[in-house]
């Protein structure tokens, strides 16, 4: 599914465990489905920041991942652009998702995880709803 660039530069910062795979830190976790939504957002136009507690080997895993998957990440742990403006060390964004937000629609499925994930059916919902992705 061919998305239109309507979205260009808005940042979304992504957590990785819990949220892109289930939580088996230090390993990377099983996929929840979360790769077609973010290569979504990216060919909206969306800039993604992978923005997690992992460092070391364990942040070149998750950045693999990514790659692995074919998905583009913007910036990792920081918005490239943010140091022009700002010394803080969090990093800048407009959506947030993770599975620690409040009110990141999360799932319990034992099947697959015995700690809840995000889930990406209701999160890409909400993006269309948002228009930020479209409902196509």
């Amino acid at each position: 599914m061919e998305t239109k660039r309507k979205n260009t530069n808005v940042p979304v910062i992504i957590d990785f465990d819990g949220t892109c795979v289930t939580h088996d830190y230090p390993e990377v976790g099983k996929n929840i489905g979360a790769q077609k939504v973010l290569k979504e957002l990216v060919a909206a136009g969306c800039k993604l920041i992978l923005f997690t507690m992992r460092d070391k080997e364990q942040l070149d895993d998750a950045v693999k991942w990514f790659q692995d998957n074919d998905i583009e990440l913007w910036g990792v742990q920081s918005n490239p652009t943010q140091k022009k403006w700002t010394t803080s060390p969090k990093a800048y964004g407009k959506i947030y998702i993770d599975d620690a937000a409040l009110g990141c629609p999360v799932i319990l499925n034992e099947e697959v995880h015995h700690r809840a994930f995000v889930d990406w059916v209701r999160v890409r919902k909400e993006l269309v709803k948002r228009g930020i992705l479209s409902d196509d």
